[in-house]
């Protein structure tokens, strides 16, 4: 065996012909992890300046909502036309994004910001998924799945700190500014990357007349989904007020159902709701576990800050303990070792078993039960779970695909946790709204009791992502 074909028997990531992909793919989730923390992190702020706690429910959804038209575009997008241009719209959006929460007058105008960055989020997402796929061999995509997660350590253990600090010494506001600054370095490394990526990428993409109806149906029945749950979510938020817009909440509430379970039959796959096995199960997997670990993750700060009375970059350390063993678990899953001795139902199970004990960490710190440092020690067990579980997810999707549907089957694991944390949002918005201004722990304890139960569901199903 000469040694060209040794390396190419044994492919990585720091090989020339991978390594300008990794530094541009690794740089934009860099990118996107330090936005996520700081945005997080602030929001207790944001919503205390604006006089908006009433809406803390619809801000956290607010991309949500739009990253199920997104995704569903993105999906699309990617299968016809590649996803370098999915990711350039991205990120000429993330941009957008920024700027208007950056400069929101009102709560308001600071949720139509976070429902922008719900359309960039879910491009570049989608698009570098996809791009994964095109641009990389199989043997290397768990290893590049694992790089990802290592990408959220140091915005995780700066991006709160640091976004917890400015928030506090300057003002929120220039939080923003930090994340655009940031987009800079980011397109630098990126450029080069997508260029090469780009020549090594498939160039038969699907543009067929009945490729271009299934989009234009796919994408309308996305925005139907988009428009169910924004009524979801401003329902839950005026059903918690008195006279009429108690009155209009209810019915907002209806219409959500109306819209949300048709959009969704046409827009997941086939026998999602009931786990069929195969990529079903997975979706509805990454479905649990978005509501499950995002939903409790999103309420943490605010349960510290509210209860327990800690500051925004003190409440931030969650966010921290996230990112940091959210990588460990993922580079567990990525050991070339791991993949020969587990199957992807056992690594499955092994996460979302360690989600639901480590969800139960913060719920029994929210009641009392537990003191702040052991609460927050299990929902580090939690993080593991989730890396262990989502990059697996993202992983075994690909390999299930075909060229032609790698956009399509991406989009859907990635549109079902944002309906599930954009429900589980709404319902803990509005249980928050009906305790404001000053929400106790018994609030905050059921809420995540029911993350435990999500999470425990995910490891009975676990068996049906073969």
């Amino acid at each position: 065996m000469t040694p060209d074909t040794a390396l190419d028997a044994q492919p990585s990531l720091l090989q020339r012909a991978h390594l300008p992909f990794a530094i541009g793919a690794v740089a934009l989730v860099t990118l996107g992890a330090f936005e996520n923390r700081a945005v997080m992190t602030v929001l207790p702020s944001v919503a205390d300046d604006l006089d908006g706690l009433w809406l803390f429910g619809a801000a956290a959804a607010a991309p949500l909502i739009s990253f199920v038209v997104a995704t569903t575009v993105a999906g699309l997008w990617s299968d016809r036309r590649g996803p370098v241009p999915v990711l350039y719209a991205g990120l000429s959006l993330f941009v957008a994004g920024e700027l208007l929460m950056g400069l929101a007058p009102l709560m308001a105008v600071f949720v139509a910001g976070r429902l922008v960055g719900g359309l960039a989020e879910g491009l570049l997402d989608v698009g570098l998924t996809v791009l994964v796929a095109r641009a990389l061999p199989p043997q290397l995509r768990p290893k590049i799945f694992a790089t990802f997660a290592a990408a959220w350590v140091l915005p995780s253990l700066l991006g709160p700190s640091v976004a917890g600090v400015i928030a506090e010494q300057v003002s929120w506001r220039a939080v923003f500014l930090v994340g655009i600054a940031l987009l800079v370095p980011v397109w630098w490394f990126l450029r080069p990357a997508l260029g090469a990526a780009t020549a090594r990428a498939a160039t038969d993409h699907l543009d067929s007349a009945d490729t271009r109806r299934q989009s234009r149906s796919a994408t309308q029945w996305a925005l139907v989904a988009a428009l169910g749950l924004a009524a979801l979510t401003a329902g839950a938020s005026l059903v918690t007020r008195t006279g009429l817009p108690q009155a209009v909440g209810g019915l907002l509430l209806l219409a959500a159902l109306a819209a949300l379970v048709p959009a969704l039959h046409a827009i997941l796959p086939a026998g999602t709701l009931r786990g069929a096995p195969g990529i079903p199960a997975l979706t509805l997997l990454r479905g649990l576990l978005g509501a499950a670990f995002g939903a409790t993750g999103g309420l943490i700060p605010l349960m510290l800050t509210e209860v327990h009375g800690y500051g925004p970059a003190a409440a931030g350390v969650s966010l921290t303990i996230t990112g940091l063993f959210w990588a460990a678990g993922s580079q567990l899953q990525g050991l070339s070792m791991t993949q020969r001795r587990t199957s992807v139902a056992t690594r499955l199970r092994a996460g979302f078993v360690l989600l639901t004990f480590g969800v139960a960490g913060p719920a029994l710190l929210a009641v009392g039960v537990l003191p702040t440092w052991a609460g927050l020690g299990l929902w580090a067990v939690a993080g593991v779970g989730m890396g262990i579980s989502s990059p697996t997810i993202s992983t075994h999707v690909l390999t299930l695909s075909t060229p032609a549907d790698q956009g399509r089957n991406s989009a859907a694991t990635f549109l079902a946790p944002s309906v599930s944390q954009a429900v589980a949002y709404a319902v803990s918005g509005a249980a928050i709204a009906w305790s404001a201004p000053h929400p106790g722990g018994t609030v905050f304890g059921m809420l995540m009791g029911a993350s435990v139960a999500l999470a425990a569901m995910g490891a009975l199903l676990a068996p049906r992502a073969r």
